[in-house]
């Protein structure tokens, strides 16, 4: 079992890191294989999605099976081999079997997820139309809020996956401690997603940013996806925004894997008989 992380000592966790000049990563990772390896190699959170079995199958990242059951039952897998780092949990707010949002941050807190970030979100999978279509029957993004509000009073770490200004002060109004620019599906890899260039990313990543720090100062920012998808793409991420870190899912737990597989074996292969 892995050490137990309150709110305060993972914001003192981030603090450091920053002060100390070097970019927060949180990694996504949806198998304990890949949590002990992103642990080894200096992660600071560990967060569990339900898009990670997708992409574990070979598949383009896609939401299967039932988010919320499948990432609490994940939590005994990580939470086995990751030794001193903090396990959030990508929460469904959004799923009416669910309805009491209470009761679902209890169930995930205790199971000992230490925090949550809003994924799956509603801004992933409809346009503007169907999320005013699924707020005007309680399922949209202020569930997301809702969510990320009630964490907070109860003292969880929150972060905060936002597509658009105003989504980012809603969140930044719930008290988020962490807000996560969603700069579209990542590119790269063997299921890549068409992004848009890193000179519009940069340009979201900003101005996401610049509305949230105008309400909060001490919000954490990080970016997430698009054509930030290897460590040297972050340094275009680092060098024109004020982004302090990066959430990496496909670009930890799919694209390092598909290289080091495909290198490995060819490399087996490569070996002379005789």
């Amino acid at each position: 079992m892995g050490k137990a992380f309150s709110r305060k000592e993972i914001l003192e966790r981030l603090r450091a890191t920053t002060a100390a000049g070097k970019p927060v990563l949180v990694a996504c990772c949806g198998a304990g294989i890949i949590a002990k390896c992103a642990e080894l190699g200096g992660a600071d959170i560990i967060a569990t999605v339900c898009t990670s079995k997708s992409r574990l199958m070979g598949l383009p990242t896609t939401t299967l099976g039932n988010p919320n059951e499948d990432v609490l039952a994940l939590f005994g897998e990580i939470d086995n081999v990751v030794k001193n780092t903090p396990i959030v949990a990508g929460i469904d707010a959004l799923d009416p079997r669910s309805w009491d949002i209470e009761k679902l941050l209890d169930r995930y807190k205790d199971a000992g997820y230490a925090g949550i970030i809003n994924y799956p979100t509603i801004a992933t999978y409809y346009g503007e139309h169907k999320r005013a279509v699924r707020e005007s029957v309680g399922l949209g993004f202020s569930r997301e809020v809702e969510a990320i509000r009630a964490a907070r009073e109860k003292n969880m770490f929150t972060l905060a996956y936002v597509f658009n200004v105003e989504d980012a002060k809603r969140m930044t109004d719930a008290g988020v401690d962490c807000i996560v620019a969603h700069a579209g599906t990542t590119t790269g890899g063997l299921t890549a997603f068409k992004a848009v260039s890193k000179e519009e990313a940069v340009g979201f990543v900003q101005e996401i940013i610049d509305s949230c720090k105008a309400l909060n100062p001490d919000i954490i920012p990080l970016a997430h996806g698009g054509p930030f998808a290897t460590p040297e793409d972050t340094e275009y991420l680092y060098e024109k925004t004020g982004a302090v870190g990066f959430l990496g899912a496909s670009s930890i737990e799919r694209i390092p894997v598909e290289k080091a597989v495909i290198d490995a074996v060819r490399r087996f292969k490569s070996v002379h008989r005789g």
